[in-house]
């Protein structure tokens, strides 16, 4: 079906926002087509990035009732402040901005239970009121799925033109096939799909890293320190290998033969990396230091070609 006529904005509205983008370059939506497959991670990692390489960036959480993008930049318990500009968007990096619903929430704990009028009628406001300055990218983290707020978010940019999405899966079926969905959505709103980017795409750790237990009819034991003073011992060179493992199916070719099918560019894959979730916990960039050895070159990989292809 197409758009709902009902929640086609004004357009007064729309002329608001367009002079409001006029001074943002590139605008890319990320988006997925089911939760938990670490959209909001690739996001968050995507503006550290994209500053880090000294580009103009804010970062705009939509997810009106899951914002954990305030977390993932290290930013919880900070308050929006208004100018006569207009919102002030909350910087981690004079060079990387960020706003969400979860900076106006008295307890983080709170639950946003709003109807779609009023999760529109705030992206509305996000996108007239928020002073971003002279950007040169916009990242939109959009909750999972194709709800009222992808529908707001693709209408009321439609006249700035948005770049395209890019969209987040695991190499599950169950998530390529909403993925498939996700897809079709953008074809129908005229939003060009940039990519897809396979997510938690097998475990990748260090064998150091790895914790071992013994089995036993009382339960299990611990059995690190004994593993790990065997190896020593005995194969030392085993220290030095990274541990992969298939945590979910990709027998029938994951997200690249879907990409394949379906017409749209494979960005990559991002393997499952405990220090990426550890980076996202502590909200700062994985391409900081070199405790993401698995993920952080995989995701640079992505944005490079992300970038080169803009």
């Amino acid at each position: 079906c197409g758009m709902d006529q009902r929640l086609v904005a004004p357009s007064s509205n729309l002329v608001a926002i367009a002079e409001r983008m006029a001074t943002v370059k590139h605008k890319i939506l990320v988006l997925s087509g089911k939760g938990g497959v670490g959209k909001s991670t690739f996001s968050a990692q995507l503006s550290f990035a994209l500053a880090e390489m000294d580009h103009q960036v804010g970062l705009l959480d939509i997810d009106i009732c899951g914002p954990s993008i305030p977390k993932m930049l290290g930013l919880e318990g900070q308050d929006i402040h208004q100018s006569n500009l207009g919102w002030s968007p909350i910087y981690v990096e004079s060079n990387l901005g960020v706003m969400s619903i979860g900076f106006m929430l008295p307890n983080p704990d709170d639950a946003v239970i709003w109807r779609g009028p009023r999760k529109n009628g705030l992206i509305k406001q996000f996108l007239k009121d928020v002073d971003w300055g002279e950007i040169d990218y916009l990242v939109v983290d959009a909750p999972p799925g194709t709800s009222d707020e992808h529908i707001s978010i693709v209408q009321y940019l439609q006249a700035t033109e948005v770049d395209g999405a890019i969209i987040v899966t695991t190499p599950q079926q169950v998530s390529l096939i909403d993925v498939r969905k996700e897809i079709n959505f953008c074809k129908k709103v005229g939003v060009p799909v940039l990519g897809v980017v396979e997510n938690m795409s097998g475990l990748r750790q260090a064998f150091t890293d790895l914790k071992f237990v013994k089995p036993g009819l009382a339960g299990e034991i611990d059995a690190t320190e004994w593993a790990m003073n065997y190896i020593k011992e005995k194969a030392p060179e085993l220290l030095s290998v990274v541990a992969c493992s298939e945590v979910f199916d990709s027998s029938k070719g994951g997200a690249e033969k879907m990409c394949h099918e379906m017409g749209v560019p494979f960005l990559g894959k991002v393997p499952m990396d405990p220090q990426l979730c550890k980076a996202a916990e502590e909200g700062r960039s994985c391409f900081a230091d070199q405790r993401c050895s698995a993920s952080a070159p995989a995701l640079k990989s992505i944005i490079d070609k992300l970038i080169k292809t803009k």
